[in-house]
């Protein structure tokens, strides 16, 4: 199922651009969040990337971003190549959840939202997005999201 309308927005955002192949994920993931703890910044749940490479690429290119409680990261954006927003804000985006088996049903939801975009003629104003959230009964799931226009 594709939601319409969707929008992601957080605030006190730090994000780095990483390359790896898709199995190594999690060691990109890890890697961000050492930078950030070994600079005493204070990582929230929060955690979400963007896919800025083709998906069928043996090197994927991504940017992973944190939520911090920090509002300022001036000393670490040079030596660590860190990128900072206050306010980060997506709208006007095409969403679908994963709920189980992530690796299988990631490729499949992908292609789902491009085949919606084709179908209904949006023309892509974002890379995807892919945000791992928690239900209030502490399921872990995942929402893969595209802006549009």
């Amino acid at each position: 199922m594709i939601v319409e309308n969707h929008q992601i927005s957080y605030r006190n955002v730090a994000s780095k651009y990483y390359n790896f192949v898709p199995e190594e994920i999690d060691l990109a993931f890890a890697d961000f969040d050492q930078i950030l703890s070994n600079n005493g910044f204070h990582i929230q749940d929060t955690m979400f990337f963007s896919i800025i490479s083709d998906p069928t690429a043996p090197v994927m290119t991504a940017e992973i971003f944190r939520s911090i409680e920090e509002s300022n990261v001036s000393d670490l954006k040079a030596a660590e190549d860190v990128n900072f927003r206050s306010y980060f804000s997506v709208n006007r985006m095409l969403m679908t959840r994963i709920t189980n088996e992530f690796d299988a049903q990631s490729q499949e939801k992908y292609w789902e939202l491009v085949e919606h975009l084709q179908k209904n003629n949006f023309n892509q104003s974002s890379p995807i997005f892919v945000e791992y959230k928690r239900s209030h009964s502490g399921t872990v799931y995942a929402e893969m999201s595209v802006g549009v226009r």
